[in-house]
This record gives C-alpha cells, structure tokens and sequence, in this order.
C-alpha cells in the first residue's frame, strides 16, 4: 500500500534516504526458553541491501507517529497486529543533517507470534537476541544494534515502598518486557523479584536495578546498583 511518504528524501549535497517524512521501523522482543528472540526479516535480493537481515519497517507517512509507522509496516511485512505488541521506547538511531532520520520502536509481544511475509522479505525468524550480532545485518541496523539490544537484568522491587497505584497491579510472572535502564541501555526482565537481602545484591551498574522509594534502603545498596523510583515500575507495567 503506498502512501504520501513513499519517495526519497534529498539533502543539500544530492544524498538521498527513502521515506519523504523520515522511516520507522520495529525492534520486537518475545520470550523463549534461551531468552529474549527478536523479530527479524530477511530483505529481499531485489531490495536496498538485499540479502541482509533487518527489521521490518519503511517510510512514514505525514501523519503518522513514528511508532504508528513502525506498526503498520510490521502488519504490512511481517503480519504483525499492533494489539499483540507494546511499545516500550523509541531510538533515532539514524540521522542526516537536512532532517531526515530513522526511528527504532522497540516492543514486546507476550508470545512469538505467527508471521506473514511479504514480497520484500525472503524469510521472517524469530532469533536469540544473542545470535542477531552473528547474522549479515543490515549496515544501518549493525550500526544501531549495540544501542538496541538487551541485557538480562534482574529487577528487585522493594514491597513496602509500592504505592496504592502499582499495589493494584498483579507483577507480570508470565509476560517478560523490556525496561529502560538509565543512561538510555536497555535491560530483559524475566520477572520481577520482590524477596532480597540489600547486602547480598551483586554490585554490577547495569545487571541489576532496585526500585524502590525509600532513602534508606537506597543508601544501603552498594554505589554500582542502580535504582528507580517506583513510577519507573507502573511504566513497565503499561
């Protein structure tokens, strides 16, 4: 289906990007036995860069969000329904000077959904976020990988500084996500953990993050663990 953004966007010099209105595309997470897989689409040999493995995606329209793009191409390539998936954070992760730029949505699906290809992809596969690296990827998604790829993380919630808001949420046991970490990295939750001991806490900056909203517990944890108010944790939940 082609709409008021297919096209090339030109800069000042005569380069050229596709996507008159910039392009979008989705980074989806789901869960398997060996960890989190990602949703990646083998390219067409036909197409730019064929041959390599990326993500769905395209040009954005004029008035799309870059995450309703992002979700209307991956129905459009991959059969995927935005109602299966949920959008955790967004990444420029591509940009020229005259404005054009490439927008990741990073998601999650519950399950590794069914896919439907199209006639730009020659393959869809559902594989281990620690295998995407070893894959021909696409130039402008190898360079953008390290930034998008997630670490296992733990997640240990302290229970008595949850608030009557999170309190009325079950915590997910079955349905991992995606969580920002601070300084824009991203970590894979399994489930969150809620019995732990402060001292007996690895002391790790970006392997293990304590939500809680009490000072005193905060100043107890060692100077490399990291912490989040417990707003951060209503977030994850969506």
């Amino acid at each position: 289906m082609q709409g008021d953004g297919d096209g090339w966007s030109r800069g000042p010099g005569g380069d050229k990007r596709w996507g008159r209105f910039g392009a979008a595309g989705l980074l989806l997470r789901a869960p398997s036995e060996r960890g989190p897989v990602v949703l990646l689409q083998h390219r067409a040999f036909w197409s730019h860069h064929g041959g390599t493995w990326g993500l769905p995606g395209g040009a954005r329209d004029s008035h799309e969000s870059t995450a309703e793009a992002a979700l209307r191409e991956a129905a459009e390539e991959a059969g995927v329904r935005a109602g299966d998936v949920l959008v955790r954070a967004e990444r420029v992760t591509s940009q020229v000077p005259h404005g054009w730029r490439y927008t990741t949505v990073v998601a999650d699906a519950q399950q590794q959904l069914v896919t439907h290809r199209n006639g730009e992809s020659t393959e869809l596969r559902w594989v281990a976020e620690q295998d995407v690296a070893a894959l021909p990827l696409h130039p402008g998604f190898a360079a953008s990988w390290p930034m998008l790829s997630a670490r296992p993380l733990r997640l240990f919630v302290d229970p008595a500084t949850l608030g009557s808001s999170i309190a009325s949420h079950d915590l997910p046991t079955a349905f991992p996500r995606t969580l920002e970490l601070p300084g824009g990295a991203f970590g894979w939750v399994r489930q969150p953990e809620t019995d732990f001991v402060p001292d007996a806490l690895p002391h790790t900056d970006a392997w293990c993050v304590v939500v809680t909203a009490d000072p005193a517990l905060r100043d107890q944890l060692h100077s490399d663990v990291q912490t989040m108010e417990p707003a951060a944790l209503l977030g994850w939940l969506g």
